[in-house]
This record gives C-alpha cells, structure tokens and sequence, in this order.
C-alpha cells in the first residue's frame, strides 16, 4: 500500500535516521516506537506528505489516501461539533460527482474490451465500493456514532466548538478524520485527551476498520490491543518486528544482548590486531603480518548496539510524617454550578473514605465531576455535604497548570537541587535523565521550556517533596515508557496514601485497590484494580442491554485480550431485575431452582475464564512461533508453518468453546 525505500532524513548536517526502507500492507496496524527525538513524528508527517525527507521517497498506489492526526494542532471554529464534523464528508460529493462522469462515460464508449474500458470499470468499481463504505448520502447517523463514541452526549452536538477546550476540539479532529476513512491512518498521540471508555471505542474501532494503522502512543495497554507489528528507530535506522509491543519488548532485549556479545568479541579482536601491529610494527620479518592485520582492522565495519538506558534507576519519596488512618472522609458531599433556584449538580450524595496507605483511581468520562471533587478536596472551591482531612495529612497535588508556578529564570537542574534532600542530591542528574532531560537539557532555563517539558520537570519536584497525601491528575500525559515506569515504581512504594486521576489503564494496573467511578453526578466505589472495574462495566452493560433483548458488540480488553460479539439473549429469558431468581413468567423461583442456577453460573464462569486462559497462552505460543517464522532460518523451515496451522486450528477451537460458554452465560 505504501513503500519507504532508503528514507534519510537530517536536521543541521545531523542525520535523524538514515537509508530507511519499510513497506505497510493493507491490514497492517504499526506501532511506531523509538525514544524521544528518533523521528517517530517526523516519520509520519513524511508519510503524509507535510514534510520533504533529505532522501529516498515515499510512494503509494494513485487512489491511496491517507489521514493524518498530529500531536499538536491549531483548533478555531465557529462551528456547532456536529457541524464540523460533518465536514469530514465534503469529499463524498466530489466522490459522488467522478461516479456520475464514470457512469456518462461507460454509457456512451462501445469498446467493451480494450484495456481503456476496463481500467474505466475497475476505477468505477473501486470508487462506487469506497462511496459505499463511506456510507453515501447517509452519514448522520454515522456521524453521531462516532462522536458518541468519542464521548461526546447528545446535548454537546449543537454546541459550538469556540466553547469547548482544546482536548475536546482535538476529539473532533480525530472524529472527522476517522469520518473520511482513509486507507491509511496516522495517529500520533490519539489517546492524550481521551478517557478509558472512548480509548476502549478507538481500539474496538480501529480493529474493525479496513486499511492500514500507524500511530504513536505511550499508553501500553493502547497499542497492546490494536497493533500487530512493531517499527522501531534506533541508532538512525528501521528494526521491524512483526509482532505486539509487549513481545517486540522481549525480542528486542534478546536482540540487544546478541549486539552486546557481538561488539564485546569485535572490541577483543581490534584489541588483539591493534596490540599485535604495535608489537610487531618495527620488525622486518613481521612485515607482510602487520601490513595484513593493518588492512584486516580497516575492513571491520563497527558493531552498533541499539540506544538503551539500562541503568536501574529506582526513585523513592522521601520520608514523610505519618497522617491519621484515615486521611479523606467525604460524607453526602454535592456541587453545583448552577443557582441555587434551580440547581443542576455536578456531582451529588458523595460518600467516601481513604484510608492511610490506600492508591485510588478516580475514573469516568471528562466533564463527569473528577477535577470537581479534586478541588473540593484541596478547598478551592464551596460545596454542600461534609469532607473531613485527616489529621497530619499533607497534600502534594499535580494539575496541568502545575507547571505555570515553576520558576522561570532558573534552570532545570536547579528547580530539582532545591527541593532535593539528602542522597537525592548525589543522583539529580540520573532522575533528570529518567524523565527525559539528560545531558544539555538539564542546563536549559524554565522559560525556554515547552508545555510538556515544564509538566514533566513539576511532577519530578513534586516527587521530591516530603508529603503523605499525594493528587495527581493525569501525570503519565507527557511521559514515555520508561518514565512512566519510574513513576509507578515510586508510586507503588510510596507508603502514604494517593489519589490518581488518569484514563491509562496500563500505568494503574496493580497500583491501585480501589476505582471510583464518575458517572452521571453520581460517585461509585469499586474494590479491586483498574481491569476488575473494567470488567464489571463490561457485564453491568451486558445486563443493561440485555434487558431490552440486545447485546452491543464491543471490546471489553484485559492484559491484550478482547472480549467481544456476545450473542443477544432471548427477550422472555430472564427478567431485567430478577436475574437467575426470576423466570420467563417473573414470578420468585424456589431455593432450589435458585441453587442450581448458581452452580451452572460458576460452571459457565469457570469455563469461560479457562478458555480464555487457554486462549492466551495459545497466542503467546503463536507469537513466538511468528517470531521465529520471520527469521531467514526460520522461513525455511517448513515444520514451523505446520505447527502454525495446528496452533491455529487449537484457537479456533478454544475460542468457540468460549463463545458458546459465553452465550449460555448471557442467557442465563
């Protein structure tokens, strides 16, 4: 679909990636993954033809479109949402309009068989097939899919866009852009403004969509869940690996200890040469030799191991008083924006405690309350109901506008060595390092900062301060992978009590025991992490549903398993509210009928939950085998195919045993 042969790209004589070359096929999903500065953005406005590459060329079929999503945009409209989203489709028209001349045409030619006419047909084809998918002239029901998809209500659709901040306006770019379908999708950062429930909609989206994906993300559990391969920018160059993020982490690690070994034994043999030439270097009859080993040593082309940081770095809070047990109690706690005559609550019969030690998430779409029950606490803002601070407890609290406070004349290691104590101070520039301001950037000015830079360098001064209640809200946004690794790891041994506002389920899962729910003014509680939440909406939706005789398809994932295409339950099955207690008639089932549905419930639950396991470790197996497969060694190894068709044929089996056990389950 697309072809990169021998890209090269430099920036002031410094060459970014060099002799690039890559192809992306029709149903490709790439994750595109370097460190900071690689090129990864870089890579994919080149695709898109924003920018000119120093060389090598970037090539397509004619009637290859591609959309792209950029990180950063400039948003202005006067616009209502559904309006401008509606312009997605102004390309339907001039789709509409070629089809009409291409019908004219073929009417009026009589040269049925010459090769002219059946180009025109297969043109004809490919754009009434494309105007199809598209959806014609009825697009508005897809268009308030979409956006209700993307976490739009109903009520926002006649709003206009000048009203709603840049995050939101970013959804309505993504939504016009996934709109126009095209067949090549580049997404850089699709996920920053986006909560759990859309995220899930984009992933469950962009597997069923036809055409080709590449896109740039940090959230893990994000590109997990969509990709099926793996292009990384290291040390100037392309490594492809076709297979998830998680297993390309793996191969790549394997792949560097090899690179090690390797340089290790090319290092030993320059030694050798080298010590040999100057031993030998002014002798006569060693002459011919030295001359030899010289000319050996000029043909050894330099082993390059991939850029890594493999240094443990392990960030601790410093030691801090110890607050009461129980360092939030919030008792029917209600806001309002509204007057008071005719109040309209954000947020209402608020009950809660934390106790000292617990890590909460506080989840649920934006605009559901989150930041208001924050403000609340901190004492920002007035509220009716009863909150209660704990004794001795001392709050750190990480906003996006955390960053406006830093001092501007200052640099960047010196924000760090004042707030820094004891043997923090020996490592600052490690910790820098860590969150991506090593070398140079340590010694830049505050003020030269970027947004996301200034963001990064207030958490790591919020890390060093000695507090026992920490509140961050959305703190992994402008953090790689590794960064984001540091931060859960200090988190998790942080022995004081946290409160995490944040929709990236890889970073909160097994950090936090508890979720609490925003939904419709209204705050749940929901012991266990973030996947178990995850799951229980999964099955209150199915029941919700399933009430009405309909079961939506949607991808419910935990730890890169999708859960979706449950099958609808009979409409006089079971009733909304009486569940396994109440029959078809409705009436109060006995004891013992209750019973025995309880037992067949844990059978069916047990049989799902072990296909599923056997699905996994089917697919683990098959990744690695896919892995092997994509060796020149074992390409030709025809014994790997068949144990790949039999791996195969095992998964197909599994997952319809699972299926019918999940059929059973949603009828019962």
């Amino acid at each position: 679909m697309i072809s990169v042969e021998h890209l090269s790209v430099e920036f002031s004589a410094k060459p970014l990636f060099t002799d690039v070359s890559f192809v992306v096929n029709d149903r490709d999903r790439i994750a595109l993954t370097g460190k900071n500065g690689a090129g990864k953005s870089t890579l994919l406005k080149i695709i898109a033809g924003q920018q000119s590459p120093t060389g090598g060329t970037v090539s397509s079929p004619r009637d290859t479109t591609v959309g792209y999503l950029p990180q950063v945009m400039e948003l202005a409209s006067e616009r209502t949402v559904v309006d401008e989203a509606l312009l997605a489709f102004e390309h339907i028209h001039e789709l509409q309009a070629d089809i009409e001349s291409m019908q004219a045409e073929m009417a009026e030619r009589t040269d049925y068989e010459s090769e002219a006419y059946m180009a025109l047909v297969e043109r004809y084809t490919h754009a009434e097939e494309r105007f199809r998918m598209m959806g014609g002239l009825n697009f508005r029901a897809e268009v308030e899919r979409t956006l209700t998809g993307l976490g739009f209500e109903r009520s926002d659709f006649d709003r206009p866009t000048r009203e709603l901040s840049g995050g939101w306006r970013m959804r309505i770019e993504l939504a016009k852009l996934l709109l126009r379908q095209p067949d090549v999708l580049l997404l850089d950062e699709p996920t920053n403004h986006l909560d759990i429930e859309s995220i899930q909609w984009l992933e469950q989206y962009l597997l069923q969509r036809p055409g080709a994906v590449i896109l740039v993300s940090h959230d893990r559990a994000f590109i997990n869940n969509v990709t099926n391969r793996t292009l990384e920018i290291s040390c100037g160059r392309i490594w492809d690996y076709k297979v998830k993020y998680d297993e390309y982490v793996r191969l790549r690690a394997e792949r560097r200890e090899q690179q090690l070994r390797a340089y290790e034994n090319q290092q030993k043999e320059i030694a050798d040469l080298r010590d040999f030439i100057e031993r030998f270097r002014y002798k006569p009859t060693k002459a011919v030799q030295v001359q030899e080993r010289i000319k050996q040593l000029n043909r050894i082309v330099p082993i390059e191991v991939d850029e890594v940081d493999n240094s443990a770095l392990h960030l601790k809070f410093p030691p801090c008083q110890r607050s009461g047990d129980f360092p939030l109690i919030v008792e029917d706690l209600a806001k309002s924006y509204s007057p008071s005559a005719d109040p309209h609550y954000v947020i209402s019969n608020v009950n809660l405690t934390i106790r000292r030690g617990e890590k909460v998430a506080f989840v649920g779409r934006n605009g559901e309350g989150k930041s208001t029950l924050v403000r609340c606490i901190l004492g920002e803002i007035p509220f009716e109901g009863s909150l209660r601070i704990g004794h001795n407890a001392q709050i750190g609290y990480f906003a996006q506008n955390q960053a406006q406070l830093l001092d501007p004349e200052i640099t960047v290691f010196d924000t760090i060595d004042r707030v820094a104590r004891g043997d923090i101070r020996t490592r600052i520039r490690d910790i820098l390092g860590a969150f991506m301001f090593g070398g140079e950037e340590s010694d830049k000015k505050v003020k030269v900062l970027s947004g996301g830079e200034r963001s990064r360098l207030a958490m790591i001064k919020l890390l060093l301060e000695p507090v026992n209640f920490l509140i961050l809200d959305e703190p992994t946004n402008h953090l790689d992978m590794r960064s984001k690794d540091v931060l859960k790891e200090a988190i998790a041994a942080f022995d004081g009590t946290v409160i995490l506002v944040s929709h990236d389920r890889q970073f909160l899962d097994g950090l936090v025991s508890k979720v609490y729910s925003f939904a419709g003014g209204r705050v749940r509680e929901h012991l266990g992490g973030i996947y178990d939440w995850i799951e229980s909406e999964h099955k209150a939706r199915l029941l919700s549903s399933g009430s009405n005789g309909t079961v939506p398809s949607l991808a419910s994932v935990r730890d890169g398993k999708m859960v979706a295409g449950v099958s609808k339950p009979s409409p006089d099955s079971t009733s909304g509210k009486g569940g396994a207690g109440e029959g078809a008639t409705g009436g109060a089932a006995s004891y013992a009928e209750q019973k025995a549905l309880a037992r067949e419930r844990r059978k069916l639950e047990k049989a799902v939950a072990e296909a599923e396991q056997e699905m996994s470790e089917l697919e683990a197996a098959l990744h690695l085998l896919e892995a092997k497969m994509s060796t020149p060694e074992g390409a030709a190894d025809t014994s790997l195919y068949e144990r790949h068709a039999r791996l195969r044929q095992q998964i197909d089996d599994v997952e319809s045993r699972w299926l019918e056990a999940s059929e059973a389950l949603a009828e019962l």
